[in-house]
């Protein structure tokens, strides 16, 4: 049986137990979206959920796990029969300690399944409900440290993962413009969070930025790369 997912939208965020994605969910709920929080670890997602009202569920879903990706759709849909917005947030090892011609590959492989495989295989399980929603976006949270304009060195693994991410925002939106589906990138800046360390832009900042992509409108843009709503050189 399908859930009411009341008058909102429903958004899956992955990697949403803590840091930029928890912020998205928080900030989506208050504004009346039901929100799918997706974490690894389902019970840090329920510990998350405390306190962010009964339209947040927490749900398994681990970006390098196909099954359980295509568990974690089922669920959806047996729970609200559509998703009308996908956070693409699950990103790991922003690798400062490293560079290119020393770097650890086995570092490199492990970004790249959950930083562009994890984003291409979470979109394919949810590509089903998304093409039933009337507004459907996708939103890939990439970095400037992704932008081949102004990249060098350091953070190998994040970088080059983050530039094939940019790359996957420009091949899917061409792919499904057809299909109304909005796929854009975004660049959150540099936000204080586990991930982004100290010092950076209040994490309520970057997941605006985050959620202006969210809040297309249907003739908005499509294969975009962009910080607070402005363009990011590719």
């Amino acid at each position: 049986m399908t859930g009411d997912a009341g008058d909102g939208r429903v958004v899956v965020v992955t990697g949403a137990n803590r840091g930029l994605g928890l912020e998205v969910v928080r900030q989506c709920a208050a504004r009346g979206d039901t929100v799918v929080l997706g974490s690894r670890d389902v019970d840090a997602g329920r510990r998350a959920a405390v306190g962010l009202g009964d339209g947040v569920r927490p749900v398994a879903l681990d970006v390098t796990d196909v099954d359980g990706l295509a568990a974690a759709a089922d669920e959806v849909d047996r729970a609200f029969g559509r998703v009308d917005v996908l956070v693409n947030n699950a990103a790991i090892h922003y690798d400062t300690w490293q560079n290119a011609v020393d770097v650890d590959l086995g570092v490199v492989r492990e970004a790249w399944e959950t930083n562009v495989l994890g984003a291409w295989q979470t979109t394919l399980a949810f590509l089903p409900l998304l093409r039933r929603s009337a507004h459907p976006r996708v939103v890939m949270v990439s970095s400037e440290s992704g932008s081949l304009t102004s990249m060098g060195a350091g953070v190998p693994a994040y970088a080059v993962s983050k530039a094939a991410l940019n790359a996957l925002t420009r091949t899917l939106a061409g792919d499904l413009r057809r299909d109304g589906v909005l796929v854009n990138a975004v660049c959150p800046g540099w936000t204080a969070t586990d991930m982004g360390g100290n010092g950076g832009r209040p994490v309520g900042e970057g997941a605006a930025s985050i959620l202006w992509a969210v809040d297309l409108p249907d003739d908005g843009p499509t294969g975009t790369f962009t910080r607070d709503g402005r363009p990011v050189p590719w």
